[in-house]
């Protein structure tokens, strides 16, 4: 067991589930995934997660992909955690960054919410053309490409959550 599962384990219920919605905005998510300590590994772990992101509803996604920022702003439910993902992405030239805006906003008028990708190590550019492609998808198909994507942020998170 790691430092950071055994930290993880021995927290008070509350402040678990606290830093599990810093890595996915649920708290019936949070609560279940919380509620499964001690876990024994990190993989324990993850798979839980896992199982916990099985029992939500379309609404649970829906809410928790609208408590992410845009690609290219700053906030969020996990501000910090965004920002230091989409790091590479803000570093971007100005007419980039308008582009990414400009896509966003076409993005949610065509689909609903904002777009979500696993950002870390991507620049604008990559995150840009992604963005650009699917455009072109079915809203459900994206929907489902949406949740997928914030599957990895959320696991990424886990990750960073359990390094001591």
């Amino acid at each position: 067991m790691s430092d950071g599962l055994g930290s993880f384990n021995a927290l008070a219920g509350d402040e678990a589930e606290r830093r599990l919605r810093g890595c996915f905005a649920n708290h019936e998510w949070a609560a279940r995934v919380a509620g499964g300590r001690p876990y024994e590994d990190r993989k324990v772990l993850l798979t839980a997660a896992e199982t916990a992101f099985e029992e939500l509803n379309a609404a649970n996604w829906l809410a928790a992909i609208a408590s992410h920022p845009r690609i290219g702003d700053r906030g969020g439910h996990a501000p910090g955690s965004s920002e230091r993902e989409q790091q590479r992405a803000l570093q971007a030239p100005d007419e980039t960054l308008a582009a990414l805006a400009d896509e966003n906003r076409r993005y949610e008028a065509r689909f609903g919410h904002v777009f979500l990708i696993a950002a870390s190590g991507r620049d604008a550019e990559e995150i840009l053309g992604e963005l650009r492609r699917r455009m072109n998808a079915q809203p459900a198909a994206e929907l489902e490409t949406a949740k997928r994507e914030l599957r990895k942020i959320s696991r990424m998170r886990i990750e960073k959550m359990l390094d001591p």
